[in-house]
């Protein structure tokens, strides 16, 4: 783990304050801002993710209407 210096606004850091002293074991402000900041990456990386696998989808939009078409008459099939 790294030691970082951050500037953050006043209104926010109450507010992490308030979390990370909630009696939860919730931990102090380093902990509260590493999980945010996780969970904020992974949710960048999701939005991403799930970007290309649309733009994969659409480029290949006519061949997997044909699969589909195909797949529903195969099983209809008595």
């Amino acid at each position: 783990m790294k030691t970082i210096a951050i500037t953050i606004d006043e209104d926010i850091l109450i507010r992490i304050d308030k979390l990370a002293g909630n009696g939860d074991g919730g931990g102090n402000r380093s902990k509260v801002i590493r999980e945010a900041v996780r969970e904020y990456l992974s949710r960048v990386e999701q939005v991403a993710e799930e970007g290309r696998e649309g733009e994969i989808f659409r480029r290949h939009r006519t061949q997997l209407r044909r699969q589909a078409v195909a797949l529903v008459k195969e099983q209809a099939k008595p």
